[in-house]
């Protein structure tokens, strides 16, 4: 499909827009200044057009879509002043309505297509406006439902004494990640950058990569004491770290402490998310270094779709994996499910909710499926497969009953690709609210990754600008270019040097 583009270049905002509606189309981009051009190109095929341009004195933002044989036009003007980002979000309001108008979709986010929802939230409430402001905003703004604009202002009302804390603990405050890019399969749904344990070469490849990581938690540690950084929150995650062995995990930890002063920590989450990779031996081994949150993943409770998304483990495994860290200690235990699996129904995903409730986990974290389709997809009467699925009928249920249940949303975020355009929603009982997950996710601190594919993030709470640091991705891309890879934390000291 051609994206065409005459007096503006706002490709970023409208390809976000089309993409709730063709999330997997594959887009060419045409940029014009000549207007009769931009016009020739949209003759023929599907194809938008988004023009910008004065007459009369006025400015005016334009829209036609071709999508099927079917037109869809719409122009509004506006003053010859009107800024640029007000032009960018009119613009792509303009295209959403044309967008709806030919295939009947519509978006409870409605033009907020970004990963976090809940800032708008906490930009207006910083300027003052009470709820109903914020509600009215966001829907004459970004087109937002009010079931959406619930959400979002209730997961920041959640979020607000953590923030007040974490802002108390100063600008030197931060998260540690620790990265095990390990599982034991891989599922089929997975996007994130892991690596089966299964194979003879991973095996070898894992004492190299726990030698490295410890160097690396080592080097970090200096530089945060040099600094007079004070560690919030440990949070290690992959991959599943407890792929790895009690004895591997213990040294970790135990470099860890050594490495960082952990006294003033409010939590330490380590990532059991594979039943099947626990055992008493190793949930004892990480609760007695400091672990006091523990997430172990079931996705669903349904034998079938677990076997369809290939989860080698069963339900069973889950509620025995669930019975062992609450007999190591555990007080706050988190278990993820997602909305959307192949296979699962509005029935077989009701039961997932409603067991989840009856086990009565601190943390339940519901995710939509977010997946990567291929372009040739099948539209039927204007919807695509994307959008038929029941995802949304699911997420509404998990909403309601888990807020009747007594859990409360903390921490929200959306993925390219997420089938019904929805979000994740991390559901928490109080006083049981992830310190760490509310922080990276609005972010408002700074954030220590060590490992592969850890993304060290440094925040200037004064104004606002963020950086980050890339450790390499793959395990033995880590291993390779491992000193190559330590010198660039040495930007981080730069980076206070700077501020102060």
């Amino acid at each position: 499909m051609r994206l065409i583009y005459f007096g503006n270049d706002y490709k970023y905002d409208t390809e976000a827009v089309m993409k709730l509606f063709y999330p997997a189309e594959k887009f060419e981009f045409f940029y014009c200044d000549d207007r009769a051009e931009a016009l020739s190109l949209c003759g023929d095929g599907d194809c938008a057009l988004m023009e910008k341009y004065l007459s009369g004195g006025m400015l005016t933002l334009a829209v036609t879509v071709h999508i099927g044989g079917s037109e869809e036009s719409r122009s509004e003007e506006y003053p010859a002043d009107t800024g640029d980002d007000l032009c960018k979000m009119e613009l792509s309001k303009i295209l959403y309505s044309c967008l709806s108008k030919l295939t009947g979709i519509s978006s409870q986010w409605g033009v907020l297509t970004g990963v976090r929802p809940v800032k708008q939230v906490h930009k207006l409430t910083e300027k003052g406006l009470g709820r109903e402001d914020v509600f009215k905003a966001l829907r004459e703004d970004f087109l937002v439902s009010d079931a959406k604009c619930r959400i979002a202002w209730e997961t920041a009302e959640t979020q607000r004494p953590l923030l007040e804390e974490t802002a108390r603990r100063g600008a030197k405050s931060f998260g540690l990640y620790v990265s095990v890019p390990f599982c034991p399969t891989r599922c089929s749904y997975c996007s994130f950058i892991s690596m089966s344990a299964q194979g003879d070469a991973i095996k070898k490849l894992i004492p190299p990569y726990i030698e490295n990581l410890c160097d690396e938690i080592r080097y970090t540690g200096r530089i945060a004491r040099e600094l007079g950084l004070t560690a919030d929150s440990v949070y290690f995650g992959g991959g599943t770290p407890t792929t790895l062995s009690a004895a591997q995990l213990t040294r970790i930890m135990t470099t860890l402490e050594e490495s960082f002063d952990l006294s003033k920590i409010r939590e330490y989450t380590i990532e059991a998310g594979r039943p099947d990779t626990v055992t008493a031996e190793k949930l004892g081994a990480i609760r007695e270094k400091g672990c006091t949150r523990v997430s172990i993943n079931p996705q669903t409770l349904s034998e079938d779709v677990l076997k369809n998304i290939g989860r080698s483990h069963s339900t069973e495994q889950f509620f025995d994996a669930f019975r062992i860290a609450r007999e190591a200690g555990f007080r706050t235990i988190n278990t993820d499910i997602i909305a959307g699996l192949p296979g699962d129904t509005i029935e077989s995903f009701r039961a997932t909710i409603d067991g989840l409730i009856e086990l009565s986990p601190e943390n339940i974290t519901v995710h939509t499926l977010s997946v990567k389709r291929s372009s040739n997809l099948n539209m039927e009467g204007g919807k695509s497969e994307v959008f038929e699925n029941p995802a949304s009928e699911m997420v509404e249920y998990a909403n309601e009953k888990l807020s009747a249940a007594g859990y409360r949303p903390y921490y929200l975020y959306r993925q390219k690709n997420m089938v019904d355009n929805l979000e994740n929603i991390g559901w928490a009982k109080a006083g049981h609210e992830s310190v760490y997950n509310i922080c990276i996710m609005e972010e408002v601190q700074t954030i220590l990754a060590m490992g592969a594919v850890g993304s060290t993030k440094l925040m200037d709470t004064e104004d606002g600008r963020l950086e980050r640091i890339f450790n390499y991705k793959y395990p033995q891309d880590y291993n390779n270019n491992f000193q190559l890879m330590l010198k660039r934390k040495d930007r981080i000291r730069e980076f206070y040097a700077e501020k102060e």
